[in-house]
C-alpha cells in the first residue's frame, strides 16, 4: 500500500510527540499519536511514532507488534533503531545487535545506536566491541553518554558495605540471612523469569519471597538475594558520590521489595 507522505503541521505534530516524550508526559503523548492515526491510519511514520510511545510506556512486546507496519517509514534508520530497542528490552541480544548495526550503516553518527551496541556487548560479554562503541558514543554524544565511571570490584564492594552499615538497625538484622551480591550484569534467565522480561539495564534485583508471603510451613526454596549490577550502575552515575548515593538506593528500594513495602512503611523502616 502507497501512503501519502504527512503535511507539514502533521510533522510537527509529530515532532510535539517527541517533545512530550523528552518531558515524561507519556500519557498525553500517546493521545496525540492516537489522534494523529485516527486521521491518517496505518500510516508508516505514525506508527513508528507510536511504537516509540510504547517503548516509553514499557510495552516493548507492543512496540514490535507496531512496527510491523512502519517498514516503510521515511527514516529507515529511525526504524532499525526503534527495534532494535524494543528487541533489547525483550532481552533479544542478537536480533537488537542486528537491527542497531543496520541503523548504524544508514547513519552513522548515531550516538545511541554506537551505545545500544556497547551494552548489547557487555550482555554477549564482549567487552571490546563494547569500549569501542561506548568510545564511540562518547565522541558523539559527550553529554548523552559519558565513558561509565572507572571503579574497580573491590572499591565497589566497599561503597556498598559502607552503605549497608548506615541502613537502620532493624534493616540491618534482617540483612544477615540475605546476601546482597554485586554482579557484573543481570542474567539472561534472570530478567527473563518477569512476563515481559525485566529491563537489562535494571541497577537492582530482589530475587525470593517476601517476608509477608512466609509462612513456618514453607517447603525449602532457594535462599533470598539481592543483586546488584555493578556495570549499569557504573554507567548511571558521574562521579563516586553520585554512584555511592544510587547504591544506597538501591539497596534501600530492593530491600523495600524484600519487605513488599509501600512508600509510607518505607518511611516507617528509615528507608524513604
Amino acid at each position: 500500500m502507497d501512503f501519502e507522505t504527512l503535511d507539514e503541521q502533521q510533522w510537527q505534530r509529530v515532532d510535539h510527540v517527541h517533545d512530550l516524550l523528552d518531558e515524561g508526559e507519556t500519557e498525553t503523548a500517546r493521545r496525540e499519536i492516537e489522534a494523529l492515526l485516527r486521521e491518517r491510519p496505518g500510516h508508516p511514520d505514525l506508527l513508528l511514532a507510536s511504537a516509540e510511545v510504547a517503548l516509553d510506556e514499557g510495552e516493548p512486546t507492543q512496540a514490535l507488534a507496531t512496527l510491523a507496519g512502519a517498514e516503510r517509514a521515511a527514516d529507515p534508520a529511525v526504524f532499525f533503531l526503534v527495534r532494535a530497542l524494543a528487541h533489547y528490552d525483550l532481552i533479544h541480544f542478537e536480533a537488537a545487535r542486528a537491527d542497531a548495526q543496520q541503523a548504524l550503516l544508514i547513519h552513522a553518527d548515531s550516538g545511541l545506536a554506537h551505545d545500544l551496541l556497547a551494552r548489547i556487548a557487555m550482555h554477549l560479554d564482549d567487552p571490546e566491541t563494547a569500549v569501542e562503541h561506548a568510545a564511540a558514543a562518547e565522541i558523539l554524544d559527550p553529554e548523552a553518554f559519558p565513558t561509565p565511571l572507572d571503579v574497580t570490584d573491590e572499591e565497589f564492594d566497599a561503597l556498598v558495605a559502607s552503605n549497608l552499615a548506615e541502613l537502620p538497625e532493624r534493616v540491618r538484622a534482617l540483612l544477615e540471612e540475605i546476601p546482597v551480591l554485586s554482579d557484573r550484569l543481570p542474567a539472561r534467565e534472570l530478567l527473563a523469569a518477569e512476563d515481559p522480561p525485566l529491563s537489562p539495564d535494571i541497577l537492582g534485583l530482589f530475587v525470593g519471597r517476601h517476608i509477608l508471603e512466609r509462612s513456618v510451613g514453607d517447603v525449602a526454596a532457594p535462599p533470598n538475594t539481592i543483586h546488584l549490577f555493578r556495570h549499569n550502575l557504573l554507567r548511571e552515575c558521574r562521579d563516586r558520590d553520585e554512584l555511592a548515593r544510587e547504591i544506597q538506593i538501591t539497596v534501600q528500594h530492593e530491600v523495600g521489595h524484600l519487605m513488599s513495602a509501600d512508600e509510607d512503611q518505607l518511611g516507617d523502616w528509615g528507608l524513604a
